[in-house]
């Protein structure tokens, strides 16, 4: 018995000394800025505000902007901007001006990604200037808005949408994962697409939690930085009361985070990640 108990109390003791497993280390995570699309907006009053709160007839530069995000050796597109055909090719109209200088697959190329590594294609929502290019990664898993994807299903088609951009995934079979409430996109809690619908049914923003600080991608929540203090509402927004809602929570976030605010549409904003082919970390 006694031979037992000092064999007892010897694993006991062992078992004291020795230090729980360490969590597995997480694979790093980088984040890069992509040029998706310049434009001007030739009356950006008549075009963003439904309170007429900008001054009348003067137009205005904006962006758009897509992201490339990698943890470890998987990869994720964040929106896709307008379409590669406007390469050497803008479309100039009475209300806008929309260029595009290289193609998402070009600049991809230029930091040694091929379109059949992107394994995961977010897109904040159905506008063509988010879902122009998202149909070159036809192999890729779609994440995004139920809402949306219903919009874009619709008999009789909605005219001003433009489903054919997402053939592979609306026709072809291509995987489709459609969210009804925010999505853990890695399973490890540092890429998290934000539902935060008003914009349009199924809006979605984007957080990425890298190693130097959280990150939050608005999607169009908002589109340039005069209208976050006055929460301005586009006149083609579906909810104006979610739209609010949706701001409420994101500026919070923003806040309780310390996250540094991409405003997807706004140049200053874009400017305060490293210039590609850099990544954030």
């Amino acid at each position: 018995m006694k031979i037992l108990m000092a064999a007892a109390t010897a694993l006991l003791t062992l078992g004291a000394m020795q230090a729980p497993p360490a969590p597995a280390a997480q694979a790093p995570l980088s984040l890069w800025r992509l040029d998706c699309g310049d434009f001007v907006i030739k009356d950006y009053n008549a075009f963003f505000s439904d309170t007429l709160a900008y001054p009348p007839r003067q137009p205005k530069d904006i962006t758009s902007s897509c992201y490339l995000i990698r943890n470890g050796s998987r990869y994720m597109l964040w929106d896709t901007g307008v379409s590669a055909a406007l390469v050497d090719s803008p479309i100039d109209n009475a209300a806008q001006t929309i260029r595009l200088n290289k193609s998402i697959v070009t600049q991809l190329a230029e930091i040694g990604v091929k379109p059949e590594q992107i394994e995961i294609v977010g897109i904040s929502h159905f506008h063509g200037d988010h879902i122009g290019q998202a149909a070159s990664f036809p192999k890729a898993k779609l994440v995004m808005g139920k809402g949306d994807l219903d919009a874009l299903r619709a008999v009789p088609p909605d005219p001003r949408l433009q489903p054919d951009m997402l053939k592979p995934w609306l026709k072809d079979g291509a995987p489709l994962v459609e969210t009804t409430g925010d999505v853990d996109i890695f399973h490890d809690g540092r890429v998290i697409m934000l539902n935060l619908p008003g914009h349009t049914p199924g809006h979605t923003a984007l957080l990425v939690r890298l190693a130097s600080g959280a990150v939050l991608l608005t999607g169009d929540l908002y589109h340039f930085a005069e209208q976050v203090p006055i929460k301005g509402v586009p006149p083609f927004n579906t909810n104006r009361a979610d739209t609010l809602a949706s701001m409420d929570r994101f500026d919070k976030l923003a806040r309780n985070l310390r996250a540094k605010v991409i405003i997807q549409h706004e140049p200053a904003d874009i400017a305060k990640l490293p210039r590609f082919p850099q990544a954030a970390q």
